[in-house]
């Protein structure tokens, strides 16, 4: 379930961000642009880290159960979405 961006992707979206943040007139670099989108590029790859090691919890306590379930039934989405939710709770990502 988890999606992986690739290494463009990331570095696409770290531009993004750093443009937007650029025409921002609040907003002042106090260090080298590169710098930041280095920084940006991190924070999403941690992220993007964060929510993979919620995804294979979920799938983990799928599996752990005594009844099999099929991956892509009702039933699997429903636990799925559940522990995944239960997981963002614990880390205060999910009010």
């Amino acid at each position: 379930m988890s999606n992986k961006l690739s290494r463009e992707k990331i570095n696409f979206l770290s531009r993004q961000i750093l443009a937007a943040l650029d025409k921002n007139e609040q907003v002042e670099f106090l260090d080298d642009p590169n710098e930041i989108r280095l920084i940006i590029v991190k924070s999403i790859e941690e992220e993007m880290n964060l929510y993979g090691a919620l995804d294979k919890k979920a799938v983990d306590k799928i599996h752990s159960q005594k009844k099999a379930i099929e991956e892509g039934s009702r039933e699997w989405e429903i636990l799925y979405r559940k522990y995944y939710n239960d997981e963002l709770a614990k880390l205060g990502k999910l009010s």
